[in-house]
């Protein structure tokens, strides 16, 4: 139950929009991901971030000093970690949240929290929602993210310099055999990474085939028999993070296929695979060094 708890945790942590701004002397209208309309102070002060990822990109653009509140999943960068918590991810607590007076609340996915965000749009807190589903997704999240904050040129910096080497990971890999891949969420149940999941993109980037980038849905649960037929040449084990989901061996299904014969089992940090943030694109450098280490030979 607690391994399944994790896998849900995972999924509500992974179509975006480019945004759109209406401003007015006082407020500011600017269009989300889920395509709302949320009308935001000229100066946003005071936020609270409910996922990870969007936790360090308002670090990572400079406006962490604007945090004042957090969940317990939220602890990157270190500093993150100062700021007081507002529960988990899946269970927030309304009063804390209220207590901490923000002007601005951002969630991951507009389902993430339905009921909760018309209370808190009650208490006049307005809620932004991101929701990236590839790493172009990512990029102009944290483009919003700096805009809502007024840190907009340290946000197209940030952007510049992690499009500079996501281009020279595809550069690198762009002339080498797609390696058929498996991404091991966990082993049992087993749950992979489906069609609509943010890492398959990365796989993609990594010159990588994922094996069930066809499966409907983010992060599916996966038959046995399924696993068995998929005959991948590689396995990601993620592994490592601080939402890790005990998923350090192979699942049975798996055991015999040419990825495990061959050794091509790679284990990498699940905060760099399935937080749709900054470091994603520490995520897409590990896995195509991983599977294709010629090709970054010096």
């Amino acid at each position: 139950m607690q391994r399944l708890a994790l896998v849900a945790s995972l999924i509500l942590l992974c179509a975006c929009n480019t945004p759109h701004t209406t401003a007015t002397q006082n407020s500011r209208e600017i269009t989300d991901d889920a395509g709302r309309r949320v009308a935001l102070p000229q100066r946003v002060d005071r936020v609270i971030s409910l996922a990870p990822n969007l936790t360090e990109v308002v670090f990572a653009v400079g406006a962490g000093d604007r945090l004042v509140g957090r969940t317990s999943y939220c602890d990157y960068p270190p500093e993150a970690k100062a700021v007081p918590e507002v529960g988990d991810t899946l269970h927030p607590s309304l009063e804390r949240i209220i207590s901490l007076k923000p002007q601005l609340v951002l969630i991951s996915t507009a389902s993430q929290l339905e009921v909760f965000t018309q209370q808190l749009q009650n208490q006049n807190i307005a809620v932004f929602v991101t929701d990236p589903h590839d790493l172009e997704g990512v990029f102009r999240s944290i483009e919003q993210i700096g805009q809502i904050l007024g840190h907009d040129e340290q946000a197209r910096l940030l952007v510049q310099k992690l499009r500079e080497r996501t281009n020279a990971v595809e550069e690198a890999v762009k002339q080498k055999q797609p390696v058929r891949i498996f991404y091991q969420l966990s082993a049992e149940p087993l749950y992979t990474a489906g069609h609509d999941a943010f890492v398959t993109d990365l796989m993609r980037r990594a010159g990588a085939i994922s094996v069930t980038a066809d499966v409907p849905g983010a992060w599916p649960k996966y038959s046995n028999e399924s696993a068995l037929a998929a005959k991948p040449e590689a396995i990601i084990l993620p592994t490592g993070g601080s939402m890790g989901t005990g998923n350090s061996t192979v699942a049975e299904a798996l055991r015999q296929s040419p990825a495990v014969r061959e050794g091509r089992v790679y284990k990498i940090n699940d905060d760099h695979l399935v937080r749709p943030g900054p470091r994603a694109v520490d995520g897409l450098e590990e896995m195509a060094r991983a599977l294709h280490p010629d090709a970054f030979k010096q």
